[in-house]
């Protein structure tokens, strides 16, 4: 399927579920997540930011998790300026968001290799999230994967961007999930500009 086909079935509608068969029981997870696809490649003149942010799917069972990630929710299947996002059901992936609003992010930036490395690392840390791999979970709210024509980017949004304590078992625990020796850094959604911490 061409690159523009998924962008454009992403933004078009809602992803049908995935069946599950009587034979095999659905296993639940922890929690419900939804996956969320916002394409700013072609953004509309005067649009507000988030305008082409759309819920795809909820899911809250391995089965569906898989069959989402394995056929629409790879970051190399999209177009430069588009962005995959995984957060908690109920959380919307706007810095506005209540469980958003005082937190930050944990970023991590692919240059090398980078179509491969970026959803080596996608997959990996949505795989910590949907296997609830963090201690601090509940101060995690979702995950997104942005493209960019030069490197790809993951951020790991938090609720929270006062605790430090919490912060940094956040930031290590997903550098070891990552496996890489590249520095991730974090930043408050309030003041993206100005890093705080790095591991």
């Amino acid at each position: 399927m061409a690159t523009e086909d998924v962008n454009e079935a992403l933004a078009a509608a809602e992803v049908p579920a995935t069946e599950t068969t009587e034979k095999q029981p659905a296993d639940k997870l922890e929690r419900k997540w939804s996956f969320w696809f916002d394409n700013q490649s072609k953004p509309k003149q005067g649009a507000a930011w988030g305008a082409s942010l759309r819920k795809a799917y909820t899911f809250d069972t391995v089965q569906d998790f898989w069959g989402l990630h394995e056929t629409i929710f790879i970051p190399s299947k999209l177009t430069p300026n588009a962005e995959i996002h995984m957060f908690k059901a109920g959380v919307e992936p706007k810095w506005e968001d209540p469980e958003c609003a005082n937190g930050g992010k944990w970023t991590f930036v692919v240059t090398s290799n980078r179509k491969p490395a970026l959803d080596k690392a996608w997959l990996e840390t949505l795989m910590a999230l949907v296997g609830e791999q963090f201690d601090e979970a509940d101060e995690i709210c979702g995950v997104v994967a942005s493209v960019r024509p030069k490197q790809g980017k993951l951020s790991l949004w938090t609720r929270t961007k006062s605790n430090e304590a919490v912060l940094m078992g956040i930031g290590k625990k997903w550098k070891e999930i990552l496996d890489v020796t590249d520095k991730i850094t974090f930043t408050n959604h309030d003041d993206s500009r100005r890093t705080r911490f790095t591991v």
